[in-house]
């Protein structure tokens, strides 16, 4: 089988003299060439006059490396350098959350509501909680994967929705006649559903290419043949490691590593996220 080359599995190292400065930050996630080990960046310090960084992988085990060249930041060559020094606060410095909308400063998180979203899966609600987790913690709203939806109905019913109970449910691969539209048609049509739940969706296989393929340097997401595991496809296409779980997981940090606000993702998916936030905070009727 073959795939045709794409963008991030090409890492030619430019002269050491061109790579990019990246100041290093916490929850970065990095990839140190010579050894392959990819984790977050949990914390950075001073060790016998030189900064070392702290990588954690998917499994909790972590491993330090002096900072400079030799790392590989969404799939590109870096020289990582120390932390940026902090810069004086202006007046406008953190008004903006990572939706986009203004931060609520001195504002604590609210306590949980009984509404929720729920997302397909783990990434989709990592995801969410990137982009949209500052607004969500001010509205009490929590965020839940669902792990698939073939059961929607039954879990719909366990969770009682109700005025006070309402519930949002984002669907990956939502378009007519497709299996998921049924499912969701059905739900909604159910009793004490209406007004109640609302189930939107976005276009995508999966919630991965809802990030734009811009942010990872290439024009598209590649077609992954059919019979072949799509995010097994992708990271085979990225020359990522992807014969196991664990591969999949750290290509998904990778992936969500280079998000770094809404205007990262498809509008096709930031409408709809928004609609559910906009459907749970509504006043009583």
């Amino acid at each position: 089988m073959s795939y045709q080359n794409w963008g991030p599995q090409d890492l030619t190292a430019p002269a050491p003299s061109q790579l990019p400065e990246v100041p290093v930050q916490r929850g970065m996630v990095l990839e140190d060439v010579q050894s392959g080990w990819v984790g977050a960046v949990t914390r950075v310090e001073k060790s016998g006059g030189m900064h070392v960084v702290a990588l954690e992988d998917r499994r909790g085990k972590s491993r330090t490396f002096r900072l400079g060249y030799g790392f590989l930041l969404e799939g590109r060559p870096i020289r990582l350098m120390p932390p940026a020094p902090r810069a004086a606060a202006g007046p406008a410095a953190g008004t903006r959350t990572a939706s986009g909308s203004v931060r609520v400063e001195g504002q604590r998180a609210q306590v949980a509501k009984a509404s929720r979203i729920w997302v397909e899966g783990k990434h989709d609600a990592e995801l969410v909680e990137k982009v949209w987790g500052d607004d969500l913690r001010v509205e009490g709203i929590v965020v839940e994967p669902l792990h698939g939806i073939d059961d929607l109905a039954g879990a719909v019913r366990d969770f009682r929705p109700g005025p006070a109970r309402r519930l949002g449910v984002l669907v990956d691969h939502l378009v007519a006649d497709s299996k998921e539209s049924r499912i969701a048609e059905a739900v909604m049509a159910s009793p004490g559903a209406r007004g109640n739940v609302l189930i939107v969706g976005h276009p995508y296989i999966d919630v991965w290419q809802a990030i734009r393929p811009s942010v990872l340097g290439i024009e598209r997401w590649p077609v992954i043949p059919r019979g072949v595991d799509w995010k097994t496809g992708i990271l085979t296409a990225c020359g990522w490691p992807h014969s196991t779980k664990e591969d999949i997981g750290l290509g998904w940090q990778k992936l969500l590593g280079a998000v770094r606000s809404y205007a990262d993702l498809e509008p096709s998916l930031l409408g709809r996220v928004e609609e559910v936030i906009d459907f749970l905070t509504a006043p009583e009727q």
